[in-house]
């Protein structure tokens, strides 16, 4: 398979999954779509592999084990040593996957210990559907979604210690934004990212979430967590202007489209059973004017 083909391939996934936030989209400098759609890919797929309900434990943490695998050896360029678990995900997928993001990793100088976070958090996924505590949560968080800020600095050139911090409280916020969009869809495959201790403090139990019954417990919980989301999304907002170009637009919508996100659970009072709250075509505009209108003050 030629590398262009690999590349190609990898955008053609990105295009074809469902995703709140921009994912190698034409706001992008058009030299970081291949490499940012490389990264995308295989985190897609290893997300699938935790996901697969259909597998059991053992299948699942053996196909991401054999995805790591694939990652040490693309680094130094070598070919997978078949048969292996992941050989049973449809051909030529992987082989494209790791063909594109072995040559991103080295001609970007992308840290592989990013992509080994995001392998461990895949690996929790499987292992782990409760948290005890708010630190707890964060530490997934850590290494679930802030490699990917860091990545996408990378990929772009930057290295720097200041946009790391505003990007990982970003990515934390987007990650967490998720959790509570999706808090019934993640009940139904049996995981919960809220916190326990929170749970208990407000009186949330989960006999209500298996009634899909969002009391005013549930309910209560929620805003506290939402109000935390923002804080990090007010911390992090400064990466949206410590890059330049293209990708500034880019940050500047994700930033605004995970907080549409938290104003339509609030709008909803947090009743995911109703309607999961998500973005749609409508939603443009106006995101697209709040990037070009970043920073201006309101009209009194």
């Amino acid at each position: 398979m030629k590398l262009a083909e690999a590349y190609s391939a990898c955008e053609r996934i990105a295009r074809q999954h469902y995703e709140n936030f921009p994912v190698a989209s034409l706001l992008l400098p058009p030299a970081m779509r291949p490499h940012i759609a490389a990264i995308y890919a295989f985190a897609r797929a290893a997300d699938d592999f935790a996901d697969e309900g259909d597998r059991s434990q053992a299948e699942r943490l053996a196909l991401l084990d054999g995805w790591g695998r694939r990652l040490t050896r693309c680094v130094r360029g070598e070919a997978a040593d078949p048969p292996s678990p992941e050989s049973r995900v449809p051909s030529p997928e992987p082989d494209a996957i790791f063909l594109a993001l072995g040559h991103t990793i080295r001609s970007r100088a992308l840290p592989v210990g990013l992509f080994e976070d995001l392998l461990s958090a895949f690996r929790q996924d499987v292992v782990t559907t409760r948290y005890a505590t708010w630190a707890d949560v964060m530490d997934y968080c850590r290494r679930s979604a802030n490699p990917v800020g860091r990545l996408v600095l990378r990929v772009a050139g930057h290295a720097d210690e200041r946009l790391d911090g505003a990007s990982d409280a970003v990515c934390t916020a987007l990650q967490l934004a998720n959790f509570w969009q999706d808090l019934e869809r993640d009940w139904q495959k049996g995981r919960l990212y809220v916190p326990r201790d929170d749970c208990e403090r407000a009186g949330a139990r989960e006999a209500d979430l298996a009634a899909r019954t969002m009391s005013p417990a549930w309910r209560s919980v929620l805003s506290e967590l939402v109000g935390r989301t923002r804080r990090l999304f007010a911390e992090g907002r400064a990466v949206c202007d410590g890059v330049t170009g293209r990708l500034r637009y880019e940050l500047r919508l994700t930033w605004l489209g995970g907080m549409r996100i938290l104003d339509r659970l609030e709008q909803g009072g947090f009743d995911v059973f109703t309607a999961r709250p998500t973005l749609g075509v409508s939603d443009l505009p106006s995101l697209l004017w709040g990037a070009a209108a970043w920073g201006r003050p309101r009209p009194a």
